[in-house]
């Protein structure tokens, strides 16, 4: 008596064979190339209310030709806390402006 061929058993070779092609085609990908829709373009222009200053405002002509880092925090968030030395350290630079953007956050506690 001659068996049959179950075409289940084709079902986690063909799954495999998928996964093993995706790896390979991923893995021969250049990780530098990010696709963005936004590289070569400019940023979009913004006119923020400070938190340091009431009635001022920070856009980005105010530091246009110069060096300038945008930080995005929020005090609720735990890996902005751990990164707040570090970019202290690096504001005492005056080669780079820092800037903070507060994120969801109550102003108070911004402050």
């Amino acid at each position: 008596m001659k068996k049959r061929f179950n075409p289940w058993y084709a079902i986690p070779l063909l799954a495999f064979g998928g996964l093993v092609w995706f790896m390979a085609v991923g893995l021969n990908r250049d990780p530098h190339l990010v696709p963005s829709p936004l590289i070569d373009h400019p940023a979009p222009t913004f006119r923020l209310p400070r938190s340091s200053a009431s009635g001022k405002t920070f856009s980005p002509d105010d530091f246009k030709g110069q060096v300038w880092l945008l930080n995005v925090w929020a005090s609720w968030c735990g890996p902005c806390r751990q990164e707040h030395p570090i970019l202290m350290d690096l504001a005492r630079d005056a080669s780079i402006r820092l800037v903070g953007l507060n994120q969801k956050d109550n102003p108070e506690n911004a402050r």
